[in-house]
């Protein structure tokens, strides 16, 4: 029996497409529930800076979530737009 763990995953993107947390082995990886209608959004330019700083070494998820107070009611291409 193998050992479960993050590289055996694959989640769906925005546009619906897999992404497998497999292709980033040997990377950190921050998965981020996001709303962009959350007081919190000013924390993106951060997330962008930590993306633009360490690409090489961490990869960052942005999971939009709507079960939050509705705080993400957007459609797909909106809440891409957004970010």
């Amino acid at each position: 029996m193998s050992k479960a763990n993050i590289y055996n995953i694959s989640i769906n993107s925005i546009n619906k497409s897999k992404i497998d947390l497999a292709s980033f082995k040997g990377k950190k990886i921050l998965i981020v529930n996001t709303a962009s209608e959350c007081g919190y959004t000013p924390q993106y330019a951060q997330l962008q800076e930590l993306h633009d700083n360490f690409k090489d070494k961490v990869v960052i998820i942005g999971c939009p979530c709507n079960q939050f107070g509705n705080q993400e009611p957007g459609a797909e291409n909106e809440i891409e737009q957004f970010c």
